[in-house]
């Protein structure tokens, strides 16, 4: 069925930009360009400007930026999740965002349709129409790269000259970019060889460490029931402490991942990845857990860790498995309160320092020196039932062998 309105998620590059214009060719119905600002440094205005000139009815930018921190950067760090042992989910976290405000959009205005810019061979297209199901099932979903005649960039370039839409000039990357306020991922041209070294000139949010300070920083997070809050002893915005140890961080090298990860369509991907302040985060929100969250509510949410991490990546973020794992992970994150001290150089950091009201850690427990809290003779009876069931089983195998 014929769309009425359509609402496109919009950055204001070749490939959207093409597809607002394909979109008015195609269905012959207004379409609104939507912009979510989540901390990529752009010229707003000029993208509003580039969007209308294009065709948009409408061009409509939210700033998600808080949002994007608090409600999601902020719950992933509080789960611990890293996908495959090494990212973040810088991008994976964003889409649920931008999708979610997407549809908000698509209801202002009364559109009937969305679409987006993702191809058909990532991740990305998965999150958005998941995201567009689960929270408008009766919304019509239009994805171009898997509908349209063009086959690559050459193809775009020649369909914007026909129409007038402005294409830069400057040299083209030999990779893909996507950032935002928690990282910036880089892909494709010359990274899809993994034997191939990332350009030092492609970094953005990192010195190189060999180029980092020659002496250390001490850097001190306080953090309110998991939630990061303070730097340094300064209170601070979601965003706003997102940006202060990005750039803490980013100054001493700290952040740089390159890896080969398993995209949810079955490909093997070679992602390289800044995540400065997101990596200290997580490293200074571990230390904190270890010294006030019980062992076995620990070791419980440690073994869902790789499941949150492929349901973030995924794109089902607003599933019902999702919901009902992050509320486990609020609920153990009572009384993650404390300071984590950090020391950072040359592209490390490590934990040197933690303290919290309510720690686990009793010193007069943990002592080597004589105490009143624990008796070394109990020892010996809880290790004779712990292997109770070895000597049964070393006792079998030995009659078998007579």
């Amino acid at each position: 069925m014929k769309p009425r309105k359509i609402v496109l998620a919009y950055s204001g590059g070749l490939d959207t930009s093409v597809i607002l214009r394909w979109l008015k060719e195609t269905y012959q119905c207004p379409v609104v360009a939507y912009c979510a600002d989540i901390g990529q440094k752009e010229d707003w205005e000029a993208i509003k400007q580039k969007g209308l000139a294009t065709g948009a009815e409408e061009v409509i930018i939210r700033d998600l930026k808080e949002e994007f921190v608090a409600d999601f950067v902020f719950t992933a760090l509080k789960a611990n999740v890293i996908y495959e042992g090494g990212y973040l989910l810088g991008t994976s976290l964003a889409r649920p965002l931008i999708a979610r405000e997407q549809i908000a959009v698509a209801k202002e205005v009364g559109a009937d349709a969305v679409a987006h810019g993702a191809t058909g061979k990532g991740n990305d297209q998965v999150r958005f129409e998941l995201t567009y199901m689960a929270l408008a099932p009766e919304i019509s979903i239009i994805a171009p790269w898997r509908q349209w005649p063009f086959k690559g960039r050459e193809d775009l370039i020649n369909y914007a000259q026909r129409h007038g839409i402005p294409v830069p000039v400057t040299k083209e990357k030999p990779y893909s970019m996507d950032a935002n306020l928690f990282h910036i991922s880089y892909e494709g041209g010359i990274l899809e060889d993994p034997w191939t070294e990332p350009p030092e000139d492609m970094f953005q949010m990192t010195v190189s460490p060999e180029k980092a300070p020659d002496s250390p920083e001490y850097l001190e997070i306080d953090f309110e029931n998991g939630i990061p809050v303070a730097i340094n002893g300064e209170g601070l915005s979601p965003a706003r402490l997102l940006a202060r140890v990005n750039e803490i961080a980013g100054r001493h090298g700290i952040g740089r991942i390159d890896m080969v990860e398993n995209r949810f369509v079955g490909i093997k991907s070679r992602g390289v990845y800044e995540t400065p302040g997101g990596t200290l985060l997580h490293l200074a929100h571990r230390a904190l857990e270890h010294l006030t969250m019980d062992r076995e509510v620990m070791h419980l949410r440690d073994s869902l860790v790789p499941r949150l991490a492929e349901l973030i990546y995924y794109g089902f973020w607003y599933s019902p498995e999702m919901e009902t794992l992050r509320a486990f992970v609020e609920e153990t994150q009572k009384g993650i309160t404390g300071c984590v001290r950090l020391k950072l150089y040359k592209g490390s950091a490590w934990v040197v320092g933690r303290r919290a009201p309510r720690s686990l850690y009793l010193p007069e427990l943990a002592t080597f020196e004589a105490d009143t809290l624990y008796n070394q003779k109990d020892a010996e009876g809880f290790i004779r039932l712990q292997g109770l069931r070895l000597k049964v089983q070393a006792m079998v195998r030995r009659r078998q062998t007579l």
